[in-house]
């Protein structure tokens, strides 16, 4: 049976000074998915739209910025994630320069600045906290990881790197 998920886009905004990342914490809609959690920013890729044009609209939707410098840091797939076992496949992004001021909140939840040593702390899908600090490490290479999820779980994790 071939692999149908849904295409989607995560990015993770740097502040001027690279200390701090932007998290949406969503507390807005209750019934959502990920109430409660913080996370990074983007969402479902539309028709007809590339990995990148996807993510520098999400940013732009959510946060009211123009991402000016993107780097891929990896592709994630997340068998089982949705809410009905849907499976979603993630571009993750690390946007190193903006325009404009971000939003304090938007329609999901309130926008933070976070330092990037904090993340830990924070609540978030429990998974994240595996390719997380591959996103922000020093290695130029993207990762391709795959995180199979069952009932809001990961049931492992590996990645790749070449």
């Amino acid at each position: 049976m071939p692999y149908t998920p849904i295409l989607a886009t995560l990015g993770y905004v740097l502040s001027p000074d690279r200390r701090q990342v932007l998290m949406i914490h969503r507390n807005a809609r209750p019934g959502d998915l990920h109430l409660g959690k913080y996370n990074g920013l983007g969402g479902k890729l539309e028709p007809l739209e590339d990995a990148l044009h996807g993510m520098r609209r999400e940013i732009h939707e959510e946060a009211g910025i123009q991402c000016t410098q993107v780097q891929l840091r990896g592709t994630l797939s997340w068998p089982g994630f949705g809410k009905q076992g849907e499976d979603w496949f993630g571009f993750i992004f690390l946007i190193t320069a903006f325009e404009g001021t971000p939003l304090a909140s938007n329609p999901e939840g309130t926008l933070e600045w976070i330092a990037i040593e904090r993340l830990a702390e924070l609540p978030m899908w429990e998974g994240d906290h595996h390719f997380l600090p591959l996103v922000f490490d020093d290695d130029p290479r993207p990762f391709h990881g795959v995180m199979p999820y069952r009932d809001g779980r990961p049931q492992g994790w590996r990645y790749s790197r070449v």
